[in-house]
């Protein structure tokens, strides 16, 4: 056993994961894959966003694979090791711990490492005296090329390796290496895996697709899977909301005073789209609140979460006037495509989007990106409150304060005083020609209220959709229900409010016990176009 060569840590990371209470069996995977062995497609990269399992699944192929560790304890109770039929499958045993691994994580890097050469050298001199170890009989020289000694292990023995490579793409933000040195790194890469016979199938993940960095000609054998333009793989990565529900129960089994709402779950962390259609959670995030029994945000940002906003920041294309109605659940029309985010000098909006989706900052579904739940949503709101540089979008941030004090106090004046503030700001959304972009308008006006409410928009409440409801934090705190009007009066809004029992979404039905106990207001918004302005009411339900 080497460090790369038939390393055992696959094996204690998967042993790992299996023991937490929270574990979710993805071993049909193995299943896809087997069927590539050896065959001329047996190259696959399959990228996801941060958080999204994709080390969990190298280091289960790596345990079921590798040769390493005896692991049937580990898989032998997995959907892996029975067929459809109720009996063994026979793919099972014949590929459990069969193959040499080479399994590589280029997160690592060398101590002090400050160039190319030093971490690429750590890989290839890695491997090479793992190897030596390995095959004693070879007069393998460590500094060699890998593709040469191992090529000349297979002519002689017949010998092939598994290549997994975990997080492929993290070199390309290690503040060391240079655009040449991304060159290199591709080539590496071919001179090891492309056409090679002894390469008898290779996993790559990470979160940058090949075609980023690629101009398809080094590593045009692999197969690329992606969660927004590609079906195969998508139910291995992410929760679906039977695997939470699943996952629920456990929960709500095993934990002394559970805190958590599955209703809450969706809402938080939720709303990932893949290309077949389906929904899924971030499953980092739902697995460490169902674990703290708290919900928060566990989706902690990095250097390239930062450096994407900063295209936000700095309103590259205009994409600010966007920001308002993405932050107020609007769906933006873009056209995702992977190779849009060449690299980190994006100019148009829709290679800024491509770009977001890529990391997981935001969801693509039906031609169009939104933010897909409250967890990223709190980012936004985190950003928006704090930066500047988003000009008129800090401003009514900030004024957001003042707003929600505003409407506890009843202050109708002074609300209607903050909406034409934000009227005033020369907005390009704001020329409020339907309920949508003065609804835009109201989440910025609001933002501060979500450090104490969870704020839905179109909610089917009652008889029929309402424009926001205010869930508060603790249970006897004061409920708002608000209903946007434009030529119209904040009366007809309260009017329909009562008129289709938007209140039962908080009250609960008949015979059920009241989710919330405080008050319940109802606020109407009103814009009048052709006298410009804003008039509000709230009246308690």
């Amino acid at each position: 056993m080497g460090i790369f060569l038939d390393s055992r840590k696959p094996y204690e990371n998967f042993k790992e994961i299996l023991s937490e209470k929270y574990f979710v069996d993805k071993s049909m995977l193995i299943q896809e894959l087997i069927p590539s062995i050896g065959k001329w497609n047996r190259y696959f990269c399959i990228t996801r966003p941060r958080r999204f399992g994709k080390t969990v699944m190298a280091n289960m192929i790596g345990a079921f694979f590798g040769s390493a560790v005896d692991s049937r304890h580990l898989f032998d109770n997995l959907a892996l090791a029975t067929g459809e039929d109720g009996k063994e499958n026979p793919d099972y045993r014949k590929h459990l711990n069969q193959h040499h691994v080479i399994y590589i994580d280029f997160s690592e890097v060398p101590r002090q490492c400050t160039s190319y050469f030093q971490y690429i050298d750590r890989i290839q001199n890695g491997i090479n005296k793992d190897l030596s170890e390995a095959y004693p009989e070879f007069d393998i020289h460590i500094g060699d090329a890998t593709w040469d000694i191992m090529t000349n292990i297979f002519q002689k023995t017949g010998q092939r390796f598994f290549f997994i490579l975990d997080e492929w793409d993290a070199l390309f933000h290690m503040s060391f290496c240079t655009p040449e040195d991304h060159e290199a790194y591709l080539l590496f890469l071919k001179s090891l895996l492309k056409d090679k016979v002894y390469a008898e199938l290779t996993y790559m993940t990470g979160i940058l697709p090949i075609a980023k960095y690629s101009d398809g000609s080094e590593l045009n054998m692999f197969l690329e899977y992606n969660m927004a333009t590609s079906e195969r793989f998508s139910e291995y990565f992410g929760f679906s909301d039977s695997e939470v529900d699943s996952l629920f129960d456990i929960y709500q089994k095993t934990t002394k005073e559970p805190r958590i709402s599955r209703d809450e779950l969706t809402s938080w962390y939720d709303g990932y789209h893949t290309a077949s259609g389906g929904r899924l959670y971030n499953p980092r995030s739902i697995v460490c609140a169902l674990t703290d029994n708290q919900l928060r945000n566990y989706w902690t940002s990095s250097g390239t979460y930062d450096s994407i906003f900063n295209y936000i920041k700095d309103n590259t294309d205009n994409v600010q006037d966007d920001l308002a109605l993405l932050f107020a659940k609007e769906a933006i029309p873009a056209d995702i495509q992977e190779y849009a985010a060449v690299s980190m000098h994006l100019s148009t909006k829709d290679e800024i989007y491509s770009a977001m989706v890529v990391y997981g900052l935001l969801t693509y579904a039906n031609g169009s990106v939104f933010i897909p739940n409250k967890e990223l949503m709190d980012s936004y709101a985190s950003m928006m409150k704090k930066e500047r540089s988003l000009g008129y979008i800090y401003n009514l941030a900030n004024a957001s304060r003042k707003m929600l004090q505003a409407t506890l106090n009843k202050d109708t004046e002074t609300m209607s005083e903050i909406l034409q503030f934000a009227h005033d700001t020369e907005s390009p959304i704001l020329s409020y020609n339907t309920e949508t972009e003065l609804a835009a308008i109201v989440n910025l006006v609001y933002l501060s209220a979500r450090d104490q409410y969870r704020v839905e928009r179109e909610e089917k409440a009652g008889k029929g959709f309402v424009d926001f409801i205010f869930y508060p934090e603790h249970r006897d705190s004061a409920a708002f229900i608000l209903e946007l009007k434009v030529d119209s009066t904040p009366e007809k809004a309260i009017q329909q409010i009562k008129a289709k029992n938007y209140a039962l979404r908080l009250r609960g039905t008949l015979g059920e016990r009241p989710k919330y106990t405080g008050k319940i207001f109802g606020i109407g918004i009103s814009y009048d176009k052709k006298t410009k302005k804003h008039t509000c009411k709230i009246e308690e339900l």
